[in-house]
């Protein structure tokens, strides 16, 4: 039996399902940018990326706004996937 580490992880598709599942949750709590999410719960921003991109096909996450990220001081998206600020997968404000 191979050892669970991250050479030898048999769960490989449990991690980015689990993945998705925190960053659902911490933008249905907060509104964020990638990179505000990747310093919160500690998964890379390029996985945040691939998420997003995932939960907005489904329809579950939206861009709130787009201002000065308040961790990289560039323009950024503020996301959220709270069911108040989903607009029939529209952008909030257009």
């Amino acid at each position: 039996m191979k050892p669970n580490t991250p050479l030898h992880n048999n769960n490989k598709g449990n991690i980015s399902s689990t993945q998705k599942q925190v960053v659902f949750r911490c933008l249905s709590k907060n509104i964020a940018t990638a990179t505000m999410v990747s310093q919160a719960t500690g998964i890379a921003q390029k996985n945040i990326c691939r998420h997003k991109r995932a939960l907005e096909k489904a329809g579950l996450l939206c861009q709130v706004e787009r201002k000065m990220c308040k961790c990289t001081g560039f323009l950024a998206w503020y996301l959220s996937t709270s069911p108040e600020l989903l607009n029939n997968g529209k952008e909030v404000g257009q």
